[in-house]
């Protein structure tokens, strides 16, 4: 089809039948509830919903779509999103005829967070041949096509297009060219920016729901997006809680504020909680959807008319201890058990005697004493009270235990003490409302202290000797949770609050003392070790979510050396905070965190004497992005 031989009605007919093509793609083969209740919002607008999976689907993935489309289709996993929507269009044949508009969707949002129903009709009243949900601005550069920039287009996640332009040769023969797709960045400069022009060049006219160029920026879905939601735009995309979050920095993009916004209008958020849970690495999530809680007044207190069961556990090795642990267990606003693991007999009597002295409002009490201490606090938690995490017998677990860590000397272990318990157990009203949090958040899986830094080197480097060992484990549990590059969000100390559900895949496990090793094998990538890393990603498995607590008291200290130490650290780069990440990376500092690495950053940025003239290109004066090649340069020539 030419241009001059394009024709289409003045607007989308009244009572036009909508074909809904959704691309759903889940590396486990399930079907989150998101899919299920953008699908179920949609069923109104659509004459017939056809559900195209990318991959294996479980039975009860099906069982879960089949409600809310007219038909499912499982394909292999192949070209992405787009070459589902070619094998939908190919199996609809001829019968896409008896539609006015078919929507090109996929899974990659959320919605509806505002009714689709004001947009479908603002859109079916303009003369347009297809029309996109959002948009993306024309660029000069961009990271997929380096220096060939990218051209304006529709952003491929919502395409709408009317009879007009799907009847058409020009449309025939763009599926029938489509090239293959075998990596994300095919999916990007061979369909998504290729799209637009090409059937705007063919005569067609082109719409879009909510422009870019209305919110100031050249991907509104991204960097705007509760500006979006706050103009009715009924999606909200997922990648606004998984892109990189010094980047997202950058464009002062607030995921909570959207998640927040999103809630306003209705959206059940545990729903875009849970999905990010699964598919998310925690420390990102955590910091992209802001999900740090400064404990205060604006957070509800417990409500005794919903009452949870809630059981403190404490593993205690310092006997002289137990009445400071059982002074903050007492700041919690409902009588619970008491559960306290212990190595030995003498300890244990020591223990029930502080106990006896000191009531409080204890439903049950009990001192156990552990067979081994191998494993120290981790061994006595998942062996030693399997029984009391079992499903069903508690609905909130507190773990604590006896932390001095003398080896780290008393200021700096003694500091490490109080930052978890001020901000886990900081007093009644404190305590009350954390479990708030609990009862108010179905997913809520668990809730900890934000990493240590104060007295620590963990910034950069948590995951210390860990990882490799923690990769093995995950795998053989069956979690496929991403893993956080260069810290997990974990529970340093090892003290928390948790929903018992939430752990199910530790506890259910057949752990074993000779599993832990003796005293030598309580190190960094020791089993122990490995655990204390590992209950944000177990959790975020099942679907729960964690978040970080802190008490407003810890903030402002904490908050305020965090602030001074990246100040002054980043006085040593210019730019941004992710290009001064870019620049140290692309100069070969991986972030290991070792001595060795920043040695070889040093020598690579030094060799060829070339320090005074990288001096120089880093002044922001100067180009921006000439000391990153230069960076570069200076690499290649030591390769060659």
């Amino acid at each position: 089809m030419n241009a001059t031989s394009v024709s289409r009605a003045s607007a989308f007919p009244a009572a036009g039948r909508r074909l809904v093509v959704y691309v759903v793609y889940d590396r486990r083969g399930g079907v989150d509830e998101y899919v299920v209740h953008a699908l179920a919002g949609l069923r109104e607008h659509a004459a017939r919903i056809l559900v195209v999976v990318n991959g294996r689907l479980t039975p009860e993935g099906r069982a879960r779509l089949e409600p809310v489309s007219d038909e499912v289709l499982v394909r292999e996993n192949v070209g992405f999103d787009i070459w589902a929507h070619k094998e939908a269009l190919d199996h609809v044949g001829a019968g896409l005829s008896e539609f006015d508009e078919v929507v090109l969707t996929n899974d990659t949002w959320f919605g509806p967070v505002r009714p689709y129903g004001p947009v479908f009709e603002r859109m079916d009243a303009q003369d347009i041949d297809f029309w996109g949900m959002t948009d993306h601005a024309a660029e000069e550069w961009h990271p997929f096509t380096g220096s060939a920039g990218v051209p304006y287009h529709l952003q491929s996640f919502w395409i709408a297009v009317r009879r007009s332009m799907f009847t058409s040769e020009r449309w025939a023969r763009y599926w029938r060219d489509l090239p293959e797709m075998s990596e994300y960045r095919d999916a990007v400069l061979a369909h998504e920016i290729v799209f637009t022009p090409a059937f705007r060049e063919a005569g067609f006219v082109c719409g879009v729901a909510f422009a870019s160029e209305v919110y100031g920026s050249g991907n509104a879905s991204l960097l705007a997006p509760e500006a979006l939601i706050g103009d009715g735009c009924p999606t909200l995309k997922r990648r606004v809680f998984f892109h990189s979050p010094p980047f997202l920095d950058r464009h002062a993009v607030i995921g909570r504020w959207a998640l927040e916004a999103a809630a306003e209008g209705g959206y059940p958020t545990a729903l875009a909680l849970s999905n990010l849970a699964r598919n998310v690495a925690p420390k990102v999530l955590n910091a992209d959807a802001g999900l740090m809680d400064v404990i205060g007044p604006d957070h509800a207190p417990y409500d005794p008319t919903a009452p949870l069961r809630v059981v403190v556990i404490a593993h205690i090795f310092y006997d002289e201890m137990t009445p400071e642990i059982l002074e903050r267990a007492d700041t919690l606003p409902v009588p619970y058990d008491l559960v306290v693991t212990t190595p030995d007999a003498e300890r244990a009597e020591r223990i029930r005697s502080h106990i006896a002295r000191l009531p409080g409002e204890r439903g049950e009490a009990s001192v156990r004493v552990v067979e081994s201490n191998d494993g120290r606090d981790q061994s006595a938690f998942l062996i030693g009270c399997r029984d009391v995490l079992s499903p069903g017998r508690y609905d909130v677990v507190v773990k604590l235990h006896s932390k001095k860590t003398p080896q780290d000397g008393y200021n700096v272990g003694t500091h490490f003490r109080e930052q978890q318990f001020l901000n886990l157990l900081h007093d009644r009203e404190h305590s009350s409302r954390v479990l708030g949090l609990f009862q108010r958040e179905e997913g809520l899986g668990l809730a900890f202290p934000p990493m240590i830094h104060i007295g620590y080197p963990t910034l950069g480097r948590a995951w210390w000797a860990n990882k490799p060992g923690f990769e093995r484990l995950a795998d053989e549990m069956g979690i496929r949770v991403p893993l956080d590059d260069v810290s997990p969000l974990a529970p340093y100390g090892s003290m928390f609050f948790a929903r018992p559900a939430a752990l199910r895949l530790l506890v259910e496990r057949d752990w074993r003392y000779a599993d832990f090793g003796g005293r030598e094998a309580y190190k960094d990538g020791g089993l122990a070790h490995i655990l204390e890393r590992m209950p944000s990603y177990a959790a975020g498995e099942l679907g729960f979510h964690s978040r970080t607590i802190v008490a407003p008291d810890y903030a402002a200290v904490s908050h305020t050396a965090l602030d001074f130490k990246l100040d002054e650290m980043s006085a040593t780069i210019p730019g941004y905070a992710h290009e001064k990440i870019d620049r140290l990376r692309d100069a070969g500092f991986v972030g290991t965190g070792s001595g060795a690495d920043f040695l070889r950053m040093y020598m690579r940025v030094n060799h060829m004497g070339t320090v005074h003239r990288l001096r120089r290109l880093m002044d922001p004066s100067r180009r921006p992005g000439r000391w990153i090649q230069a960076v570069v340069r200076v690499g290649r020539r030591k390769r060659r």
